[in-house]
């Protein structure tokens, strides 16, 4: 009985460890990141609380989170990393972005949808001690992971994860 759904779950799977095995060969332990703040930026006026449904095509992927990982040279200015000044700038831009600042919720008649509740992205405040000149050709590391805020996708029901994360 072949299933094209078990079987992208399974190259997914495979694909997971791989990963994970080329981190762990590539871990030099140069890199140290401390964890300052967590916090949840909400959108900075009322949304409409609504429910948005899922493509069929959404529907089909994997629930996870893409890692992305964009890097910013200082640029001089007095208050180029201010999280002050990133949350509310985070909190401005969630308005017109407003499902973003929602959670993944199953409908009573079985498919997911975004359920709009503006309860905030994750907002996560790191040191880290290196230059980006450190990470190289950017090739998968653990230095790199460590920059993705963590997420334990085996304990927690899909509701309580934000769909979107930054560190």
């Amino acid at each position: 009985d072949f299933s094209w759904k078990d079987l992208f779950f399974k190259t997914v799977s495979k694909l997971r460890k791989t990963l994970l095995f080329y981190d762990i060969l590539c871990f030099a332990g140069k890199m140290k990141i401390v964890v300052r703040d967590s916090t949840f930026v909400p959108p900075s006026s009322e949304m409409p609380r609504q429910g948005l449904w899922l493509s069929k095509l959404d529907r089909a992927m994997v629930s996870a989170h893409v890692p992305c990982v964009y890097f910013y040279r200082p640029n001089g200015s007095s208050n180029f990393f201010d999280t002050k000044v990133m949350k509310e700038s985070l909190g401005r831009a969630l308005i017109p972005f407003y499902p973003f600042a929602g959670r993944l919720r199953r409908r009573e008649d079985g498919p997911l949808e975004i359920n709009c509740n503006g309860d905030g992205v994750l907002f996560v405040e790191a040191d880290a001690e290196g230059e980006i000149d450190d990470f190289g050709d950017f090739a998968p590391s653990m230095e790199l992971r460590q920059l993705i805020p963590k997420v334990d996708y085996q304990n927690q029901d899909i509701s309580s994860y934000p769909l979107l994360m930054l560190q």
